[in-house]
């Protein structure tokens, strides 16, 4: 039996050993900075994610579908900024405009695609 890694926490999971690596590095926030779940919006369980030649891959129903790179990070510090996942802070970068329409529209909140920057450590996922 094979592990399932969610590269978007909480977003729809992967079979693929591939995805190992990029487990849980992006996450979806709200306008107030906060860990967007589940629980908060059970929509996001149907944004099936998929890792496809060097692009994280998201598909919704009735939406079209979105790729954004792997492995860029922005160096510009005006993306950078951090929010909360439980109670820890967690150093993110702001993945831009257009997946943040593209998130806001299918859940019908206003969020951001977030990535965990590379140099945060350890995030403590609550369960």
């Amino acid at each position: 039996m094979s592990a399932i890694y969610h590269p978007v926490a909480q977003c729809g999971g992967l079979d693929d050993p591939r995805a190992a690596d990029y487990d849980r590095r992006w996450l979806l926030v709200n306008s107030g900075g906060q860990w967007v779940t589940r629980q908060a919006c059970p929509a996001i369980a149907d944004i099936a994610v998929e890792l496809r030649f060097g692009y994280l891959v998201l598909r919704a129903p009735g939406m079209l579908r979105i790729d954004v790179p792997l492995d860029v990070i922005e160096d510009d510090d005006s993306v950078r900024t951090a929010v909360l996942v439980g109670e820890q802070a967690v150093d993110v970068v702001d993945e831009g405009e257009l997946a943040a329409a593209w998130v806001s529209n299918y859940t019908g909140i206003p969020c951001r695609l977030m990535k965990v920057h590379p140099d945060m450590g350890p995030v403590h996922w609550p369960e």
